[in-house]
């Protein structure tokens, strides 16, 4: 088979970004990563796009083609929560690979910060939620991770203290990117001040609303640069709903990050850098330990000791993640990627690490842990 490269990256600032809707985001990502990639828009023959919110058209990869100008021979809209990036990214490998496309545009982006009110994104996204059992009885999407980490944290001992290690790094990340919705360094005794808001979980375990778009190119040709190519990718889904999870500990994350690593020929142990999805503070302790990058309950401790640092041995989400750089559903969560292919290359400004890491291993959620997509990228 072809390899698959990711040929080109580009994102918009995320925060408030009033007056530019989900096509406009979408635009602009796509323009930066075919600029980046060295393409023209004639030179895209496929197109994925992720699901907006803000903007729930039946048919969004033709109305993208339609407004950014691309005629492709392959279209396709994709909803699968925040796994949704990860496996557009898998799909556009798949479709390089078997030569049905030669450059595969992946683009997300939503103006769910300033385009929709508060108590509408709530509802909408509450919907991940049983209709029968979890919806009707007021369930937002931080008590679904809150009733999760709940019983994570008595079956491992992982405590509050712990969680807010995350938020900490992941802010002190986010501080060395300019385009991070929230840069303001914070301490874990910020974190433990900040408000309930679905107890175990406060203001700062969760992400922040954003507005903003990615967009990556994934090619048959390496395009410009240190060439990074996607050589594994593994998928898993167990559940849907919060109350049909068997076990907290094997939600899918190890099932999905299993099959990648198969594929790929490699072990945790060949990874330099991890782009792991952080809709909530608990969401990466739970996924750094079930994917093996941490034993049980203890995936705090290495953030204490250094390892998940910029300068550690395993540098965790260096753009700031979810919880710092921001999160607007789809593109928040391909923003790991995108950073990885910046830091593989050695393009990530004030935040490059000092030795470029060669092999990068990248992990989706959508819903309550329900959807699972592991990536691994390496250096060609």
């Amino acid at each position: 088979m072809n390899t698959a490269y990711i040929a080109g990256v580009g994102n918009t600032a995320f925060g408030r970004l009033e007056g530019q809707g989900p096509l406009e985001l979408m635009a602009q990502a796509a323009t930066q990563a075919l600029a980046d990639a060295r393409l023209q828009r004639s030179d895209i023959d496929g197109l994925l796009c992720g699901y907006a919110t803000t903007l729930p058209h039946l048919m969004l990869s033709t109305l993208f083609a339609e407004r950014f100008g691309l005629s492709v021979q392959y279209g396709h809209g994709m909803a699968l929560g925040g796994a949704t990036g990860a496996a557009m990214l898998m799909l556009a490998r798949d479709l390089v690979r078997v030569g049905r496309c030669q450059r595969v545009l992946v683009v997300a982006g939503e103006n769910r910060l300033s385009g929709q009110a508060r108590d509408s994104a709530i509802q909408t996204l509450a919907q991940v939620g049983d209709a029968e059992m979890e919806v009707p009885n007021g369930a937002s999407v931080p008590a679904y991770y809150a009733l999760l980490a709940s019983r994570y944290m008595h079956a491992t001992g992982t405590t509050q203290d712990d969680l807010a290690e995350f938020a900490v790094l992941m802010r002190a990340n986010a501080a060395r990117h300019p385009d991070a919705h929230l840069r303001e360094p914070i301490s874990a005794a910020d974190v433990a001040a900040s408000k309930p808001i679905a107890t175990p979980l406060r203001l700062l375990d969760c992400c922040p609303i954003s507005d903003g778009a990615m967009a990556l190119v994934v090619s048959a040709e390496p395009g410009p640069g240190t060439p990074v190519a996607i050589v594994g990718a593994g998928q898993a889904h167990q559940h849907q709903h919060l109350s049909a999870i068997d076990d907290v500990l094997a939600t899918g994350a190890s099932a999905a990050a299993g099959r990648a690593f198969a594929e790929a020929g490699l072990s945790n142990a060949d990874i330099d850098w991890l782009g792991i999805y952080d809709s909530f503070t608990i969401t990466l302790a739970m996924l750094l330990e079930e994917t093996g990058f941490a034993p049980r309950g203890q995936a705090a401790a290495r953030v204490r000791d250094g390892t998940f640092a910029p300068g550690g041995a395993l540098p965790l989400n260096t753009h700031g993640g979810l919880l710092s750089f921001g999160h607007c559903g789809v593109a928040g969560g391909m923003g790991h990627a995108v950073e990885a292919v910046r830091q593989m290359r050695g393009q990530a400004g004030e935040r490059q690490l000092a030795r470029p890491p060669r092999r990068a291993f990248v992990h989706a959620d959508g819903g309550v842990l329900s959807s699972h997509v592991s990536l691994i990228l390496s250096e060609a």
